[in-house]
Parts: structure tokens; C-alpha cells; sequence
């Protein structure tokens, strides 16, 4: 359907509003960061990269790092093997209670966090269990991994099972069509998956903060330096993770690009040997 001019002045001027009201905050943060004056104030008047340096210097910043990545990363491919598996029970085979099953792993996604990380507080000490960053991954998993199972589950249910089931008549045994049928075709949806589950877990601080004990990661972190004492390694250290989310957001797409154009290239070996 065809726009008019005002309605497509309307419109951009409509994106440009959200756009910058989005994005306005990640820039009063970008210049905070760059700012030699220890608290932010407009016009800045000098500028530097110190705290860059101290950040990449300091061992309590490495130990946060290390710490935060170690939860995201666990939490990312326990819960991309999770959701692999669970998007197949739930699209690919038909069994008594499937439907209610589905509804209770979905659950925990609709629940407030900070109710969801206390009630697993209580059940760690409950269990005589003490919390560190170990716990804090299996309460990430409590919440992320039905979001990942969701987006691989959607994947698994839009392509035709005809193609295992002609593979199983050709003579294919389960673990090929695994290998070279499901595990190809559910592949973007399990990057999809993987990207939200390391995101979700890198940036999580109400689930953090009940269950990692005496350990902390980086929101924990941010937040503590925000009520305790402000420092300018607080924006420093969020522009630091908001570029490496984008590099992993860019990583990701190129990997989703790549197993599409490798599986158009057999596609067209296939039906060129035909």
C-alpha cells in the first residue's frame, strides 16, 4: 500500500524519536567514560582514555570478567543442548501430557526474577548448598533455558519432518539424520538460542544477586559502585560490554550467514548430482 508524504514524514520522524530515546542514554554513558573529570558534567572539558587503561589494568575488574563469563558461558551451552533436545520432544514426538509439560518448562520465563532468585536462595540453603557463581548458573538456567527452548522449538516446528522420514527409508540410521538432517536445519535457531542465552546471562543482575554468594559478576558489581560510591569505571566498564555484545551480536549473524550459504551450496551439489 502505497504512503503519502506526510504519513512517511510521520513515520521517520516517529523512528528518529524512539531511536534517540533508546540510544540517548548509551551515549551520556560513551562520554562519561571518555570524560578526565571524575563525575560527568556537559560540556566536558577534557577528555581521556585513563580509565579504559585502569580498567584493563585492574585485577578486580579481571576477576569480574572471569567470573561473569564463566556463568554466561555455562549457561549457554547447557542451555543450547537443553533446548535441542527439548524442541525435538516437544515438535517431533507425540506423547501423553505433551502440551501441559510444555506450558510448566515455559513457566519460569513469567516470573519476577527477584522472586525467582529468592525462592532458589532459599532452596540452596535449604539443601545445606553455599551460593557462589556455580549456583548463580543453575538459577540462570531456571529462567533462560525455557527462553532458549522457545526459540529453538519454533525453528524445529517449521520444517517438514518428510525429510528425516524419507532419509529413514533411504537406509539412514538416527545419529545421520541427526548428524546431517536436524542438527543442519536447527541450526540458525540454536544460535538464535545460544546469542539470547549469553546475553540474558551476561547482563542478569536480580538472579546474580541472590545466588552468587560471595562472589560477584559484573551488574553486581556496577550496581554496588552506583549505591557505595560512584566511579568512572562504572561507564567505562558498561561501554566495555556494550561493544562486546555488539562484536558477539556480529560474530553470531556471520555464523548464521555462513550454515545458510553452506547449506544452499550442498542443496545445489545435491540437485546437481540429480
Amino acid at each position: 500500500m502505497a504512503t503519502s508524504r506526510s504519513t512517511r514524514i510521520v513515520l521517520y520522524v516517529y523512528g528518529i524519536l524512539v531511536i534517540f530515546f533508546l540510544y540517548l542514554p548509551l551515549v551520556s554513558v560513551a562520554f562519561a567514560s571518555v570524560s578526565k573529570a571524575r563525575y560527568l558534567s556537559f560540556p566536558i572539558k577534557r577528555y581521556s582514555t585513563k580509565w579504559y587503561g585502569e580498567a584493563l589494568d585492574s585485577s578486580t575488574v579481571s576477576n569480574l570478567l572471569v567470573t561473569s563469563l564463566s556463568v554466561a558461558v555455562l549457561v549457554t551451552i547447557i542451555s543450547v543442548v537443553i533446548a535441542f533436545f527439548g524442541a525435538l520432544a516437544f515438535a517431533r514426538y507425540q506423547w501423553r501430557y505433551r502440551t501441559t509439560f510444555q506450558k510448566l518448562i515455559l513457566l519460569p520465563i513469567f516470573f519476577p526474577q527477584t522472586v525467582l532468585g529468592l525462592a532458589l536462595l532459599m532452596w540452596f540453603n535449604s539443601l545445606g548448598i553455599i551460593p557462589t557463581w556455580k549456583t548463580a548458573v543453575v538459577a540462570h538456567l531456571v529462567w533462560i533455558a525455557p527462553i532458549a527452548t522457545l526459540i529453538v522449538s519454533i525453528r524445529a516446528y517449521s520444517f517438514d519432518p518428510a525429510l528425516e522420514e524419507a532419509a529413514r527409508d533411504m537406509g539412514a540410521d538416527t545419529w545421520t539424520i541427526l548428524r546431517e538432517i536436524t542438527l543442519p536445519l536447527l541450526m540458525p535457531g540454536m544460535v538464535s538460542a545460544g546469542l539470547f542465552a549469553f546475553l540474558l546471562s551476561w547482563g542478569n543482575f536480580p538472579l546474580s544477586l541472590f545466588t552468587t554468594g560471595a562472589d560477584s559478576t559484573l551488574p553486581e558489581w556496577l550496581y554496588a559502585k552506583m549505591v557505595s560510591g560512584y566511579s568512572p569505571l562504572v561507564p567505562t566498564l558498561g561501554v566495555m560490554s556494550v561493544v562486546g555484545s555488539f562484536l558477539l551480536i556480529l560474530i553470531a549473524l556471520s555464523v548464521s550467514w555462513l550454515i545458510r550459504a553452506n547449506r544452499e551450496s550442498r542443496a545445489a551439489q545435491i540437485e546437481n548430482n540429480i
